[in-house]
């Protein structure tokens, strides 16, 4: 489809820029925003909230806008040159370079479909009491049926029905207790490190910017392109993308904030630790009452299904881009990057007989991906030959890089400190 979409006719379809045109923008950063609210997250968000109340609120707001950055740097790579970030590294990258990325993205996404998976799945054990790799098969066949059969379009219709049902989930649940806002404002904008907070505040960042976002936002970027050749289009396009990265960013900071809010107002206030997403749902019952948990475990089903929907666009993004080809379902690479993704994490979820260590070990894998994808992404927008007259600039060029650095360092740390806790 996105091929398509780069195929249009300048003059016959170029956009007429009004008033209300802005919101026919507001979409490709909503697909990106699920990674961001995925099982994982919500691990993490949990225990940030039931360990340390609001304290570590802050870290939701540094992270995000970390993600701003990355995100909007590499939807402009899309933008100013028509190609993905797996296209460009194919053509513009040393293959043994662009080999390195590309498989390891590839690593990454079955990793990330590994974790969504297992968080549908755990989200049916809840609701239905669907035993766990019954409720990933169930998982892996709805959203293989749901790629396969359905427009980029459709997709993204679906996700922005997924989000807004998840943000009004955690508005009732919020509804029903009692938020101290003075704390949660001071948490928001004030860094802190309370004692053995380390590995809490790594694991958020580290489920916050994922790689495979990065490759996806690329390519979806692009179902708002029509003239690659008209400087005021591109322009346009460039500002209008910002600002649906940032609402959609902001969305999805205000969702991971609620998820520590839930956990600040019922967990720490009745001094209960959280370790795993069954047990918070079990545990709201008694303190919320049956709808709460309900709700909640609806949130996470959508979540997991939603969140595996996008990593599988993103593997066949990946793919493709090996090809030199953009993601389009039709194409056999396309569908070859999805079904590799997908399936290859399914069948592990039925090796593993521990699901809260699979989510562990993806997140691990992830820690070690990351670094490779900013830093080439990074290269690639700098660069006068990929990117022209819109390259990054060299003050953009360094807090990127910085960027890179910190990212990189805090999810090494995270890594070490799962496999020597």
């Amino acid at each position: 489809m996105f091929g398509f979409l780069k195929n249009f006719d300048a003059k016959e379809h170029k956009p007429q820029f009004g008033g209300l045109d802005i919101f026919k923008y507001i979409g490709p950063g909503l697909l990106v925003t699920v990674g961001f609210i995925d099982p994982g997250n919500w691990a993490s968000n949990l225990a940030a909230g039931a360990d340390f109340g609001y304290a570590l609120l802050w870290m939701v707001t540094l992270s995000t806008i970390m993600l701003i950055l990355l995100q909007h740097n590499v939807a402009h790579l899309g933008i100013a040159t028509g190609l993905c970030l797996s296209e460009a590294a194919t053509i513009h990258m040393k293959p043994r370079y662009s080999r390195l990325l590309l498989l390891s993205g590839m690593g990454a996404s079955v990793s990330t479909s590994l974790a969504e998976i297992l968080g549908g799945a755990i989200a049916l054990n809840m609701l239905f009491d669907v035993p766990m790799r019954a409720g990933a098969l169930l998982v892996m066949v709805f959203v293989l049926i749901m790629l396969f059969t359905n427009s980029y379009k459709a997709i993204e219709k679906w996700i922005i029905a997924f989000v807004s049902i998840i943000g009004l989930s955690f508005l009732y649940e919020l509804s029903l207790v009692n938020i101290d806002w003075n704390s949660a404002m001071v948490g928001w904008v004030t860094p802190g490190f309370p004692k053995g907070s380390m590995l809490v505040i790594m694991s958020v960042l580290g489920a916050v910017v994922m790689p495979h976002n990065l490759f996806l936002h690329s390519e979806v970027i692009q179902s708002r392109q029509w003239n690659l050749q008209d400087e005021k289009v591109i322009k346009k396009q460039l500002k209008y993308e910002f600002f649906d990265t940032l609402l959609s960013m902001l969305i999805g900071w205000a969702i991971n904030s609620a998820m520590i809010l839930l956990a600040a107002a019922t967990f720490f206030q009745t001094k209960t630790p959280v370790s795993e997403l069954q047990q918070a749902n079990h545990l709201l019952t008694p303190l919320l009452g049956n709808n709460a948990a309900i709700v909640f475990a609806v949130a996470l089903l959508f979540s997991g299904i939603a969140s595996t929907t996008t990593s599988g666009m993103a593997a066949g993004t990946i793919f493709a881009g090996m090809y030199s080809e953009p993601y389009d379902i039709k194409d056999n690479h396309s569908r070859m990057g999805v079904g590799i993704s997908i399936i290859i994490a399914f069948l592990i979820i039925l090796l593993i007989s521990n699901p809260f260590k699979g989510l562990i070990i993806s997140q691990m894998i992830l820690s070690i991906q990351l670094p490779i994808t900013i830093f080439s992404q990074v290269y690639l927008t700098s660069s006068e030959k990929v990117m022209g007259k819109y390259k990054n600039r060299a003050f953009t060029k360094i807090i990127l890089y910085l960027l890179g650095a910190v990212v990189t360092a805090l999810n090494i740390a995270l890594f070490i400190s799962m496999i020597m806790p």
